[in-house]
């Protein structure tokens, strides 16, 4: 069997080539879920019904005034549905509730000629509520205990001890927002039934087998009555990981009771409203170091909000409570996890998966540990960075870590770090009100999914007669590569022109069972699986060279469309007439790969065992500038060195790497989601319900000069070709701009304070923590700079002065307000 890292000579994989979409997506060719209707005739658009209560029970519902307007044909409700009638995992999410759980939930779907009519006959639809209590803050809920799903700890050594031992004891709260993820193309599918009774739904999904499986139960049928494929995302970002069956569901139920095609694309408004975000946190924390600022002792409560349901929920929870570490070795650690039960939209996957949330926990606690000890912050970070040998707290040894100093090392020389440090020094003595601050930070993100079973994929290649080639695979295309990545593994693996290699839309008839594309694992898992299907049929394409050029079938040779042998320099044979020969010879010229990955085990209920393939690792260096009066800043410049191991594609991963970036800041420092957590009749509101309100990164928060540079000598072992993932881990490398604006608001101070900061940190918080470092009494009812993002309508509690708290445990309901590292 071939090494799957040990690359050919002159491979495909690792030159830099455009997107294999680019072209058609510049130029608006490229077709998505929705521009598949005007293909379909007799169409019928859903509309949703959606309900004006955070929490409510619905005493009845009257579908006949909709069925008057003309263009509806049909009103959807729970006595449709001839299966189950709920579109989760966990049997927890109704798709026809009884019972409202958030503002802006579908109680019904009206099905009409046009949108308009169906949007119309909605409006028509009366519903009858009984309003009921609701819990919309972390706060609230913790202290209402309102907590579901599981409740795990991650533990090592003796923290209460190492923390009554530790030198300098810490402790303090943090509460940081969610995110919205605004995908370009919002939620859709197109759904009809075939002639042969198969239920067909094409859908904008991350997961098509999972969305399969859900549309199966909700009408009752078996898997193989039901395909779905999807074309391309225009994003996804998590948002589609789990989100998409409900709307599929409703689709392909109102297609098959009315025998027409059924099309339902959320608008923006409807799917900012409807669909889940990434999970806001809370954490209480208390920290111990030694007289050398090395981390001893570190314990914490994580609280999650899960939203109305759990989703996907526990699993970002385990994420966040494995990478609560970062890139730190901590010897004594006890970590409890909680999912807080809200009534807000079910918060779900969103890339990085709870990795960035647990990685913002202890990267805030150096960031505000570091004055304290009389550090420089980089160099506290430094300090306790993972050495070969070491292990993760729930039991994996961190392969390659002495990659995080050679990253560490590398930046601070290609990013001129000790000269800036002069020059901002300078800078800042001559401009009293705006100062220039530079941090750095380090990323460590394990690879695999959580749940061991998801780790393994499918591929089926097809040769044609004139040796050109077919892919199908079990990976989706949002944007981020994955098919590029895809053709240049098989161009590799069968030695041809990439112009040989054609990849098809992912169906799930035609690779069965498949993982959604997540957790940075689309390339792991389908090149592997690629890479399998390839080379089953080279080795049958090897036999028949090696009869032709009378060589033994392991001296063949495939590369750029030739086939040879070796030491071979005057003989070879064009790639399309091995394979014609081979057809004529009756070999089979297809074959279905398979990849698991190797080497994975976990205890989820003791939260021990070793879920990840390998650790990627970085670091960025980011330099801002900040306003005093205004706490208005600029990204001035940022610097990246990510280890990617041996790039499969390297423009698509600088890409990635950029966007992940970008993506990431936007998190920590403007995406401000806000809900409306007054006593009146809109509570539970999402108050940024657009792009209006909601502001998303552009190219005006950008870092104006933007250097990226791949980690070299970085094979990785047990992976193919040698690559790592990308996807996710770029995002915690924006943690930098959050650090950077710290450092540059602590300089507006006396010096040695611990900088408290809000996340996001809007322009709004960084003034008011400028206020605070500089000793201004002005109220904080003034500040819309919350430090969670549900407190839109409440003072900002971030903005108090700062309070010391002794270094006690955590209560079992924590305050509101947080406490000041101490």
């Amino acid at each position: 069997m071939k090494s799957l890292a040990e690359r050919p000579v002159n491979p495909v994989v690792g030159v830099p080539v455009s997107h294999e979409s680019a072209a058609a997506h510049v130029t608006g060719t490229a077709l998505y879920t929705d521009d598949l209707v005007v293909r379909s005739r007799n169409v019928l658009h859903a509309w949703p019904v959606q309900a004006p209560h955070a929490h409510a029970r619905v005493v009845a519902l009257q579908a006949q005034p909709a069925l008057k307007v003309p263009g509806v044909v049909k009103v959807l409700t729970a006595s449709d549905v001839p299966g189950i009638n709920d579109s989760g995992t966990k049997h927890d999410e109704p798709l026809f509730p009884g019972e409202v759980m958030f503002h802006g939930q579908a109680v019904c779907w009206v099905l009409a000629e046009s949108l308009e009519a169906a949007r119309l006959g909605a409006a028509a639809v009366t519903v009858e509520y009984q309003p009921l209590p609701s819990l919309l803050t972390l706060t609230e809920a913790i202290a209402a205990e309102s907590f579901q799903g599981n409740q795990p700890t991650v533990a090592r050594g003796e923290p209460d001890q190492a923390l009554a031992d530790a030198a300098h004891r810490f402790s303090g709260e943090f509460e940081f927002g969610g995110q919205e993820h605004f995908y370009l193309e919002t939620q859709a599918c197109l759904a009809y039934i075939d002639e042969g009774g198969q239920v067909f739904v094409h859908s904008s999904t991350q997961h098509p087998s999972e969305t399969q499986e859900i549309v199966a139960h909700v009408l009752g049928l078996s898997s193989h009555q039901v395909t779905v494929q999807c074309l391309r995302m225009g994003g996804g970002f998590g948002g589609k990981e789990m989100q998409p069956h409900g709307f599929a569901a409703v689709a392909a139920l109102g297609a098959s009771l009315t025998g027409r095609p059924v099309r339902l694309r959320l608008n923006r408004t409807q799917d900012i409203t409807m669909t889940g975000k990434r999970h806001p946190f809370h954490a209480r924390w208390e920290a111990g170091f030694d007289g050398d600022g090395r981390l001893q002792a570190l314990r914490a409560t994580i609280t999650s909000d899960g939203g109305w349901s759990l989703d996907l929920s526990e699993p970002v929870l385990a994420r966040a409570m494995c990478h609560i570490d970062n890139a730190y070795y901590i010897p004594n650690i006890e970590v409890h996890g909680r999912v807080a039960k809200t009534n807000k939209t079910s918060q779900t996957a969103f890339r990085g998966f709870g990795g960035p949330q647990g990685m913002l926990v202890i990267e805030d606690i150096l960031g505000r540990c570091a004055p304290e000890l009389g550090l420089d912050p980089a160099e506290l970070r430094r300090r306790n960075f993972y050495e070969p040998g070491q292990s993760t707290p729930y039991g994996q040894p961190v392969r390659h870590a002495e990659r995080l100093t050679a990253i560490w090392e590398l930046l601070l020389d290609r990013a001129e770090v000790a000269r800036r440090r002069e020059d901002i020094a300078a800078f800042n003595t001559a401009h009293p009100n705006i100062k220039r601050a530079l941090a750095i930070t380090p990323v460590k993100f394990g690879i695999s999914f959580n749940l061991t079973a998801f780790n393994q994929a499918g591929a089926l290649v097809h040769v044609y007669k004139d040796g050109s080639v077919l892919i199908n695979h079990g990976g989706t295309e949002m944007g981020q590569g994955l098919h590029t990545k895809m053709r240049q593994v098989a161009a590799t693996a069968l030695g041809v022109p990439l112009a040989f290699i054609r990849l098809a839309p992912t169906r799930t008839d035609k690779v069965p069972n498949t993982s959604a594309t997540a957790a940075s694992s689309g390339a792991d898992l389908n090149g592997g699986a690629v890479k399998n299907a390839c080379e089953q049929i080279s080795s049958r394409l090897a036999e028949v060279a090696a009869r032709r050029l009378n060589i033994h079938p392991d001296d063949v040779r495939f590369e750029a469309g030739k086939v040879t042998g070796i030491g071979f320099h005057d003989r070879d044979l064009s790639f399309a007439e091995v394979v014609l020969d081979a057809y004529f010879q009756r070999v089979p010229l297809w074959a279905a790969g398979f990849y698991r990955t190797e080497g994975l085990h976990w205890d989820s209920t003791r939260m021990q065992g070793e879920p990840f393939k390998y650790f990627s690792y970085g670091a960025a260096v980011t330099e801002v500038e900040v306003d005093r009066f205004t706490g208005a800043y600029r990204q001035l410049r940022t610097d990246i060195v990510h280890d990617v191991g041996d790039s499969l594609s390297p423009l698509i991963d600088v890409g990635q790497i950029e966007g992940g970036f970008v993506q990431g800041a936007g998190w920590l420092t403007l995406e401000d989601l806000r809900w409306d957590v007054s006593d009146g009749d809109g509570r539970g509101r999402l108050t940024t319900q657009s792009a209006s309100t909601y502001k998303l990164p552009s190219f005006s928060e950008m870092p104006e000069q933007f250097n990226v540079h791949l980690f070299e000598r970085a094979t990785e072992s047990g992976v193919v070709y040698g690559s790592k993932a990308v996807g996710e881990p770029p995002l915690m490398l924006a943690i930098s701009v959050r650090e950077a604006l710290r450092a540059a608001v602590a300089a507006f101070g006396p010096g040695g304070i611990s900088v408290e900061l809000a996340s996001p940190a809007t322009p709004e918080a960084v003034f008011w923590a400028i206020e605070r470092v500089t000793g201004s009494q002005t109220s904080a009812s003034g500040s819309d700079a919350a430090s969670g993002s549900d407190a839109a309508s409440t003072p900002d509690a971030a903005s108090a002065p700062a309070t010391p708290s002794p270094a006690t445990p955590s209560p079992a309901t924590p305050p509101p307000v947080p406490t000041a590292a101490t």
